[in-house]
């Protein structure tokens, strides 16, 4: 044993109170714990309140199940983009956002409704759409925490969400001025 340790004086080694293994699970959540206990966006966004803006729009995901490759991809990117806008001192704006609606989620209900024995048509549509939107809750918040274990920098606690009543009243609203600039009646 000691013809093993008869060299260890000889290496010269940093010294460091950090520790040999990284732990990343363990330092990846209280790195998210901390950037929300200091409140890293809003900082973020202080400092930056007197730049010129910078808007890049968010394509939102479907909120029917995990993220994949491609969302991630995309929201990485996206934030890559907004981090280097920042640096070159812009104020960008993030707000990230979810499509609640349309095919993707209703046909997971439906195939919900499938392992039960129902069909959609047994069902009131009150009642589906109320379980569309009930999915569509779980799976934002799920797609947000996967979001922020990738460390991308948004306006977590303001995302836009197609299902939200203000939000499709203001689309309705927008699309009737549209309608009635470009229709003649």
């Amino acid at each position: 044993m000691e013809d093993r340790n008869k060299y260890n004086h000889t290496i010269l080694l940093p010294n460091t109170k950090l520790s040999m293994r990284a732990n990343l699970p363990t330092q990846e959540l209280k790195t998210i714990e901390f950037w929300e206990k200091i409140q890293l966006w809003d900082k973020t966004q202080e400092i930056a309140k007197d730049r010129e803006l910078f808007v890049l729009h968010d394509g939102p995901p479907y909120a029917n199940g995990p993220i994949h490759m491609g969302t991630a991809t995309n929201k990485v990117l996206k934030d890559i983009i907004n981090r280097m806008m920042y640096g070159e001192g812009f104020n960008p704006l993030f707000v990230p956002g979810w499509d609640c609606h349309g095919l993707p989620i209703e046909w997971q209900i439906e195939k919900n409704y499938r392992k039960k024995g129902f069909k959609k048509e047994d069902i009131s549509i009150k009642d589906f759409r109320e379980e569309c939107r009930n999915f569509a809750k779980i799976w934002v918040e799920e797609q947000r925490k996967s979001f922020l274990r990738l460390f991308v920098q948004a306006d977590w606690k303001n995302p836009y969400l197609t299902m939200d009543f203000n939000a499709e009243a203001k689309i309705l609203e927008e699309f009737s001025k549209f309608f009635f600039r470009w229709i003649p009646l």
